[in-house]
């Protein structure tokens, strides 16, 4: 919408383009060209399409408002859904992803900043996101769009697409708005036929160009067409074995012109039809291609993995080709502007000389470092490091670029942010604000919560007591450690991990297809390809551990076996694997927990300064609160005192003996052996957490799940030995603690009141251990929180227990320590009646997991046998049990929070299920006004990440 509006009142200088640009629907449904003028008379103008525009005269002080009003039946006109750009212009910008993708908008960015971008167009997701809509076919007036868009290519390069003697060919490339490596489908070399590969022989060289033609066809109908690439790659093979060569380079003019006729075959063998020759057909084919490709099978599940949602479609970038294979003076390139392994501020990638682009990224060929360039191609290179250098500073990130050098001529083809490891993130972030490229803000917003995710995984405890047992090396292409079972396929990888086992997905080559199997697996081990392959990009952006392009193993997919020298090694066998040194390791090796130290620790230190909500730990243990507090947890939110019953054979036969008690005195005896194991526990948490709170949730779960599993005679026998009582006794104890939905049954605050001794205990044993380590100068800050309410009343009676049992332990011990009374909002009701629950309770903590549970009506234990095929149709968007609901759960959680602090307003309220740890749920809980979120000890930084992300 180009809109002006003159007038002598500055008042009315109203900037219609400003004021509406953001409302796409507005633009779409009133697409028009005007100029408005006040004028005395009357301040209305008719636009161009129909509408009208009303300018109404402000009254003093007040801005005027504009009223835009559809008049009857305006001219249908569509939104503009093809962007060309050029060296120096573009119609877009990189703030545009939504509409022409990462690689579209970076394109346009790269042009009009200068930079040598081959001419190309952009077609929008709006349009692939249309085409799908009405049945794959293209929407009306698009290929009109797109042939005015050719047009201006054809011009820039003084060349047309299908004309013989000034050829033109193309690239069409798919681009989603968020970068989904190897997943959708690209068609390099599109134009070539008979007639316009004899004048582009004339032109540059009869080898260069079959050469181009044999890799068209090639990709084309793999691509295009859907005929199998091996179909190709057989009559390749044949090729060289007839004329004695093993490179493909070594394939002469006339080898290749006799191969493309081979190839041409392949296509009436395949598909019963020839190859169309049309480059206009060409094109469209493969935009449809390209389009189609968003819904293919591995993009979906890509997608799947890596919980990408919302998205139009994928955007299609049409570009003139260069060519990086014409030669000795040209060559192809793919690199980051940083190590993205190890953050190092130095360039990172390879390079070939006389190749295509995907025959770097493909591991076709084992590519050159980029000295190789440097040394052949210097003013290239020159250039190249100066592009670089202008691209950091543009887009103050590291940057991920695919280049071509065409007879020394360098020509950016792509640029995007730079997928990394979390060691590479948090380096790259803390040398970028040390540099003064960025301040500690934007940096926060540079490193992802998985990358942290990264860093806090397992490394090999002793590399050096392993290197007896070292069997490879290949290339460090995704840090870490690695621990597993052999297995050779993309679906036993799946299956494994399935089955709870911990695998390495051993390939030649891993393509697109294995993405399911490649995040199965713990790790990833292939034969070909380098740190710009499909598995090196693709585990990066994972944090999984990959070693790539080891030439030493050999690969034998139908034994299922893998040589390296003489040592055979068979599905199942154990290996290890370093990332960050490429080493192959024999057998099963030790893994140690990362620290939280050097850049990290002065990252997140940059976080902690900005947000603003307190971020605590779910800690069971004293060694579970060393770890927290190591992770910078600022107290627990959760301590699960059940898990404390688990911790040894004479624990679990105590509380056996509780459970089976039938009389109040069996009861305390058994309690009482209890006692002190649990002050024990509660001593070294208090120890461990000295000066930060603790907050304790009384016993939880159904009695049953205390009992042993399995053959109800063997149970029976255990129990007769352990409680001294008859079988006949015991069987009858168990019925009568058999329930039909026990989440739904006796548990909670219900064993507490109908117990009391049982609460009685637990409480007797905190503040026991918390004066007992406050009589040590430890600073202790216990929280008591009753689980399960659904009445004000349910926890004034257990408040009430609470506070009387502390005050006997007071007068006992002589001394006394603050405390708090809390409880855990689990249930619906609990959060519709938080006002009057807040009378009692001091503070209040959102048991997330069994709220969702609740609300939804969903049972944890059983929702994986419906949830993937909701998760699929689109029903649910996330697993509720990851990802909090905000419609739903996230409501019943602000209405709690609102009510609970109209009624006490120094409540203090927090989250306690693993939802504390996942990065969108923290930011609806700092939205939501709630003082901490509380997650495992080693989500502990991606909460801290998060919270920061959100405040920034």
């Amino acid at each position: 919408m180009l809109i002006r509006c003159t007038a002598n009142d500055v008042h009315t200088r109203i900037k219609l383009k400003e004021k509406y640009a953001d409302q796409t629907d507005l633009l779409r449904l009133y697409p028009c060209r005007a100029r408005v003028s006040q004028r005395s008379s009357s301040d209305r103008a008719t636009l161009c399409h129909g509408s009208r525009i009303k300018l109404i005269k402000p009254e003093p002080r007040k801005r005027a408002r504009a009223v835009l009003s559809p008049v009857s039946d305006p001219t249908p006109a569509t939104t503009k859904r093809v962007f060309t750009f050029g060296k120096g212009r573009s119609e877009g910008n990189k703030g545009m992803k939504s509409l022409l993708g990462g690689k579209g908008a970076n394109l346009a960015e790269m042009a009009s900043i200068g930079l040598s971008v081959p001419p190309g167009f952009t077609i929008s997701t709006e349009a692939c996101q249309e085409y799908q809509q009405i049945g794959k076919k293209l929407p009306q007036g698009l290929w009109d769009e797109i042939l005015e868009g050719l047009k201006i290519v054809e011009g820039d390069m003084e060349a047309s697409l299908g004309d013989p003697s000034k050829p033109l060919l193309l690239s069409v490339r798919s681009g989603a708005a968020i970068s989904m490596p190897g997943m959708m489908d690209t068609v390099l070399n599109l134009g070539l036929n008979d007639e316009v590969v004899a004048g582009l022989g004339t032109k540059s060289g009869e080898r260069f160009a079959y050469d181009s033609y044999r890799r068209f066809l090639d990709m084309f109908g793999n691509v295009v067409m859907d005929i199998s690439h091996s179909l190709f790659e057989e009559k390749l093979e044949k090729m060289k074995s007839k004329s004695g060569i093993k490179l493909d380079t070594d394939l002469t003019a006339s080898d290749l012109k006799e191969l493309v006729e081979e190839y041409k075959s392949v296509y009436l063998e395949a598909k019963g039809e020839k190859f169309p020759s049309d480059p206009k057909k060409q094109l469209e084919l493969a935009i449809k291609a390209v389009f189609n490709s968003w819904d293919s099978p591995r993009a979906i599940k890509y997608r799947s993995i890596n919980q990408i949602t919302g998205l139009k479609g994928t955007a299609v970038n049409i570009q003139c080709m260069v060519f990086g294979n014409m030669g000795n003076t040209s060559g192809t390139g793919v690199l980051f502007t940083r190590n993205p392994s190890t953050g190092e501020n130095k360039l990172y990638g390879e390079f070939l000389i006389n190749a295509q682009g995907e025959d770097v990224v493909a591991g076709i060929r084992t590519p050159e470092d980029l000295d190789t360039m440097k040394n052949c191609m210097p003013e290239a290179y020159k250039e190249l490091v100066e592009n670089c250098k202008i691209l950091e500073g543009h887009y103050k990130d590291m940057m991920d670029i695919e280049f071509t050098v065409q007879e020394n001529r360098l020509w950016m083809l792509q640029c995007r942010s730079g997928k990394r490891t979390g060691k590479g993130a948090v380096k790259i972030a803390v040398d970028m604000v040390e540099e003064g490229l960025v301040d500690s803000r934007m940096a926060i917003k540079m490193v992802e919560p998985q990358h942290l995710d990264q860093l806090l995984h397992p490394q090999f405890e002793d590399p050096s007591a392993y290197k007896n047992y070292v069997i490879a090396k290949g290339l460090p292409a995704s840090p870490g450690a690695a621990v597993g079972q052999v297995v050779f396929t993309a679906e036993d990888a799946e299956e494994w991990h399935a089955q709870g086992k911990s695998c390495i997905l051993v390939r030649t080559e891993t393509s697109p297809e294995d993405v399911g199997g490649m995040h199965a697996a713990a790790g990833i081990l292939t034969a070909r390809g380098g740190m710009t392959s499909h598995a090196a990009v693709v585990a990066r952006g994972w944090g999984k551990c990959c070693v790539s392009g080891c030439s030493d193993i050999r690969v034998n997919d139908s034994d299922k076996v893998v040589m390296v020298g003489d040592k055979v090694i068979h599905e199942g066998e154990w290996i290890s694997l370093n990332g960050s040194t490429g080493e192959v390791i024999l057998g099963k090796q030790q893994l140690s927990p990362a620290a939280m130290t050097g850049d990290l620790e002065i990252f997140m230190s940059w976080a902690d300064e900005i947000r603003r909500i307190k971020v605590m730990a779910n800690a069971d243990t004293p060694e579970d609160a060393l770890t927290a507090r190591s992770n910078g947890a600022q107290g627990i939110g959760l301590c699960r005192t059940e898990h404390m019953f688990f911790a040894s054979d004479e624990r679990i036969k105590a509380v056996r003996k509780m459970i089976m008690a039938v009389t109040l005195e069996q009861r305390k005896q058994a309690l009482d052996l209890l006692l002190p194991y649990q002050r024990a526990d509660f001593e070294g948490i208090f120890r461990a957490m000295d000066g930060l709170p603790v907050t304790i949730r009384l016993l939880d779960p159904p009695l049953h799940e205390f009992l042993p599993e399995g053959d109800i005679e063997q149970i029976v026998r255990e129990l007769t030995i352990d409680t001294g009582m008859s079988e006949d006794e015991v069987y009858s104890r168990i019925e009568k603690l058999s329930e039909v939905n026990p989440m739904l049954g006796f548990r909670g605050c219900r064993l507490g009141i109908s117990y009391p001794e049982l609460s009685e205990m637990q409480v007797r044993a905190i503040f026991q251990a918390a004066i007992s380590m406050a009589n040590q100068g430890i600073t202790v800050l216990p929280e008591i929180m009753v689980p399960l309410i659904g009445t004000p009343q349910e926890l004034s009676h257990q408040a009430s227990l609470v506070r009387g049992v502390a005050n006997k332990v007071f007068t006992e011990m002589g001394a006394s320590v603050s405390y708090k009374v809390g409880t855990m909002i689990e249930i619906p009701r609990a959060a519709l009646v938080a006002d009057e629950i807040a009378k009692e309770a001091e503070f209040f903590s959102f048991g997330t997991n069994d709220l969702t549970q609740m609300t939804f009506g969903y049972s944890r234990d059983d929702v994986g046998k419906f949830l993937p095929i909701y998760l699929s149709k689109g029903i649910l968007p996330n697993d509720p049990f990851e990802v909090l609901d905000q419609k739903g759960v996230g409501q019943l959680i602000k209405i709690a929070t609102e009510r609970g602090r109209a009624a006490r307003p120094s409540l203090k309220v927090g989250i306690c299920g693993e939802h504390g740890g996942e990065p969108s749920s923290v930011a609806f809980f700092v939205e939501a006004g709630l003082d901490y979120v509380s997650c495992s000890p080693f989500r502990v930084p991606i909460a801290r990440l998060a919270a920061a992300q959100v405040a920034v």
